[in-house]
């Protein structure tokens, strides 16, 4: 009981610390490592919900602070958003295990492809061409709040790559309103589960474990924005995503699992030989005084 609570507590600080450098991937994280831990999908993503509401609470409100904060379009994405994790939340709840946990993998390695895709393709900043519209706010809160609770994260990944490709919104301003509108996912998510479950199915030590290593986690994540390259680093954290849900998603197309080993090591060298590419590539432009802005 004492391991599982400590690998959970390094699982919220590892989700954290990724979410505080790089302004997504703390669900997505989180819920890869209770799964590869033992949590069943429902339980896994329904803890990291119930922490998620305290941590980006204090997101929200560090953004608003510093004006980071789009009101019309936090709004407008915000509701939909909770919209979609609640029925997200309900549909995972009333799948069973056998059914749910390959399932719940297949969705976190394409959010973690997407990741290592985005951070991969990372392009120079570009000013934002107009306001968000809410035809396109409305779906995307939707999507991106049922994939959250449904597949245990993703809202960062898939609202806020959107609204930075879509240019309706300059980067800082997209992390910052996306980063307020998890609040509202967060406790949607949580009420969801909770009609789903009811408390006896919700392990509040384990939310309570998650919230203690982000919490630690949070200073640390703010001192590593400044000195790591984030292209590098998003890669590699697309990779780790990746990894950790290979195998499940191999036994649910029924390869080999000799071959699935072989598909993780590969996996692993791949990833390993693009972070190293993106770091020299990041020193070479720092060196040459170039700024490339990694996707928000």
């Amino acid at each position: 009981m004492l391991f599982t609570l400590l690998a959970v507590s390094v699982a919220g600080f590892i989700g954290q610390l990724v979410d505080g450098s790089l302004g997504m991937g703390y669900g997505v994280t989180s819920t890869s490592v209770l799964l590869a831990v033992g949590l069943t999908p429902a339980i896994a993503s329904a803890s990291v919900h119930l922490a998620e509401i305290g941590t980006s609470l204090a997101s929200g409100a560090s953004h608003w602070r510093y004006g980071n904060v789009d009101r019309g379009v936090l709004i407008r994405l915000a509701i939909p958003g909770g919209i979609g994790a609640f029925v997200g939340a309900v549909v995972l709840s009333h799948l069973s295990l056998d059914v749910a946990r390959p399932w719940v993998s297949v969705v976190l390695l394409l959010l973690g492809g997407l990741i290592l895709y985005r951070f991969v393709r990372a392009r120079r900043s570009v000013p934002a061409s107009g306001p968000a519209r809410a035809g396109m706010l409305i779906p995307l809160g939707l999507v991106g709040g049922f994939l959250d609770a449904s597949g245990g994260g993703g809202w960062g990944p898939v609202t806020t790559s959107t609204l930075t490709a879509s240019r309706r919104l300059e980067p800082r301003r997209a992390i910052g309103t996306v980063s307020a509108s998890e609040f509202v996912v967060s406790v949607a998510a949580s009420v969801g589960f909770l009609v789903a479950l009811g408390q006896a199915g919700i392990r509040w030590d384990i939310a309570g474990a998650m919230l203690v290593g982000g919490v630690i986690a949070a200073p640390i994540a703010a001192a590593l924005v400044q000195r790591f390259d984030q292209k590098a680093l998003g890669a590699a954290i697309g990779v780790t995503i990746v990894i950790l849900n290979l195998d499940r998603v191999i036994s649910l197309v029924g390869i080999d699992p000799s071959i699935g080993i072989l598909a993780r090591v590969t996996a692993l060298l791949a990833g390993v030989l693009t972070v190293g590419v993106l770091l020299l590539r990041g020193r070479t432009a720092e060196a040459e005084g170039v700024t490339v802005a990694a996707p928000s």
